[in-house]
């Protein structure tokens, strides 16, 4: 009886969130079209130092709102079968410019399995993009580089996110994947929380592991249950 209270007030926390991010969202949305029209109409606002600080603070409020509704839809997949390895292939072909431009080096090795995986494409690829994120800002140094493993798992797949950043002590490794938790001096807090919450809904895993001055690598294992006919069992949050 406690478990069914539980995830039931999971479900009405999660509905909350969704319902303050939209109603947050669109004066938000509305403020940052009056402060563009301002700006058009009187260019020497933007030459004031206050102009800055203003603009900063209305974007971290608006990726704090996407991220909010994004965790609070993250445990809704939609699977599809998927070619996981051409699946990254190209999901990581889509970071190679910024990465170029960040002078870090990606290698990927890939594993080929024998059968698709089902995923939750948009999603999964949201998973993939903030771990690389996170290791392109744990990056600080000249001669950066992210590994990308990708090999096959009990009835679905497993992929490691390796990079030679500044690693993170045991205490931080603890408490990365709960919301509002960051370590970085700008940051939400909340795109490794909808990471584990994606990969959760897929029945799935993750864990780090990390040493401070060497790196971080993220592993997760997503796999799906099987019904009698041979497709995943429907998973709705």
């Amino acid at each position: 009886m406690q478990i069914e209270i539980t995830k039931q007030s999971e479900k009405d926390f999660r509905f909350l969130l969704s319902r303050l991010s939209h109603e947050i969202r669109n004066p938000v949305t509305l403020i940052n079209s009056e402060l563009q029209l301002m700006a058009s109409s009187h260019p020497e606002l933007c030459s004031y130092r206050q102009w800055d600080s203003l603009m900063d603070n209305l974007e971290y409020v608006k990726e704090l709102l996407k991220e909010l509704s994004d965790f609070s839809h993250a445990q809704t997949v939609t699977l599809v079968p998927v070619n996981p390895a051409e699946f990254l292939t190209t999901v990581l072909s889509c970071q190679k410019n910024t990465l170029d431009y960040l002078g870090i080096r990606l290698e990927i090795h890939v594993e080929h399995t024998s059968s698709p995986v089902f995923l939750d494409r948009i999603k999964m690829r949201q998973v993939i993009f903030n771990l690389i994120k996170n290791s392109c800002e744990a990056i600080d140094q000249p001669g950066g580089k992210i590994i990308v493993n990708l090999t096959p798992a009990d009835s679905g797949i497993c992929i490691c996110i390796k990079d030679n950043g500044c690693g993170m002590t045991h205490k931080q490794t603890e408490n990365i994947f709960h919301p509002f938790i960051t370590y970085k001096p700008e940051g939400t807090g909340l795109g490794l929380a909808v990471t584990a919450e994606i990969i959760s809904a897929h029945h799935g895993q993750i864990r780090v592991s990390s040493t401070p001055g060497q790196g971080s690598a993220f592993i997760f294992i997503c796999r799906h249950p099987l019904n009698k006919v041979g497709y995943p069992a429907r998973c709705e949050g």
